[in-house]
């Protein structure tokens, strides 16, 4: 649900399914399911209906699935929720199995195959999935592209595959080329992976030129600030004097925008303010958090870690979650991600994770 180009990531891929003429959809939703269900609702404002079934406890991709077993009885279309893509993948996808009754996962090229589940194929047939391999082992530059076409026998055949503790959608298909044909589309169109936070920037990046050059009829933009075409603003939007905002940056709803305040290649969540004085760079701001005057996300190339993983030389400012209380002064280094409802106070110097509800003072 978080937004890019001011959309949540999942509406792009439930405008797709629409574009695809898809009729009918089911959402599984887990955290945050309140947010998804008052967000799209029914569908009744869409040419699509929109149901729901819950995932209690995140046990994988194939075990998301298994949840939607009781709604689905006829070969149909899954897809990844992080994933945009363009409807031309659905309709392939879909296209081929109408055609064949196999089973069909729609796959793509590209130069860092070790990020995704990278796909092995033999005569246009899938014989292997082999989820983030190490880079020097990498034997395909194909991976998997997140929308497949399914009969129900799909569920079995979850049900079937070993697991240590996860379902993964991509063991069972695995088991599946062993015992049939599993058949693989080619997609060259655009296709956005969120998978890591700084994705958001590169995504959010991708597309608003599609949107950009919308009249910002609903903000109120100083005469003396100076904002770049490539950027885009919700309702309520406020850019005080002399304020700066250059390309890539995203203002959500009731934003507000110090005098003289620099942003740039951004997404700013609705209820934030940014005040006079600071600068942020390649950075993602919660909603309802503040960042003090002359306060600097200063952004650029650094290495990140997550997870045990050391991501090296991502271009990423920080994420700052939401009500964050940013005190004045405050330096912020590359790849910081501070956490919800946190405080740093004023003239800190913050680098790292920072927990949810912490409180930092300048030692």
């Amino acid at each position: 649900m978080i937004p890019v180009a001011n959309r949540p990531i999942l509406e792009h891929i439930v405008d797709a399914l629409e574009m695809a003429a898809v009729d009918e959809a089911i959402l599984v939703v887990g955290a945050n399911r309140e947010r998804v269900q008052d967000y799209f609702g029914n569908g009744f404002d869409r040419d699509i209906d929109i149901s729901y079934v819950v995932q209690e406890q995140q046990l994988g991709t194939g075990h998301a699935l298994l949840q939607a077993e009781a709604q689905i009885g006829e070969p149909f279309v899954a897809l990844n929720g992080d994933r945009i893509i363009a409807c031309s993948l659905i309709d392939d996808v879909w296209e081929c199995h109408r055609n064949t009754d196999d089973v069909v996962v729609g796959v793509k090229r590209t130069e860092n195959p070790s990020r995704y589940g990278v796909v092995k194929l033999e005569d246009g047939d899938i014989v292997g999935i082999e989820e983030q391999p190490l880079p020097d082992l990498t034997t395909s530059n194909f991976i998997n592209a997140g929308v497949y076409a399914f009969t129900p026998d799909i569920f079995a055949a979850i049900r079937q595959t070993e697991s240590h503790g996860e379902q993964a959608l991509t063991d069972t298909i695995n088991t599946l080329t062993t015992e049939q044909r599993v058949r693989a589309v080619q997609y060259r169109d655009r296709w956005l992976d969120v998978s890591e936070p700084w994705d958001l920037l590169f995504v959010n990046d991708a597309l608003i030129d599609d949107v950009s050059h919308a009249p910002r009829t609903h903000a109120n933009v100083d005469d003396s600030a100076s904002v770049s075409d490539a950027a885009i603003f919700a309702e309520d939007v406020t850019v005080h004097p002399n304020a700066t905002i250059l390309r890539d940056v995203t203002l959500g709803e009731n934003v507000r925008i110090g005098a003289g305040a620099v942003l740039e290649n951004s997404i700013v969540l609705p209820d934030a303010a940014i005040a006079p004085g600071a600068v942020v760079r390649d950075c993602i701001v919660g909603a309802n958090t503040t960042i003090g005057a002359n306060t600097t996300v200063d952004g650029g190339d650094t290495d990140v870690v997550l997870n045990d993983t050391v991501y090296r030389d991502v271009r990423f400012g920080g994420l700052l979650g939401d009500n964050v209380d940013v005190g004045g002064n405050v330096t912020v280094e590359p790849g910081t991600i501070i956490g919800n409802d946190a405080t740093i106070g004023p003239g800190s110097l913050v680098s790292g994770r920072i927990d949810d509800s912490a409180h930092v003072t300048r030692g």
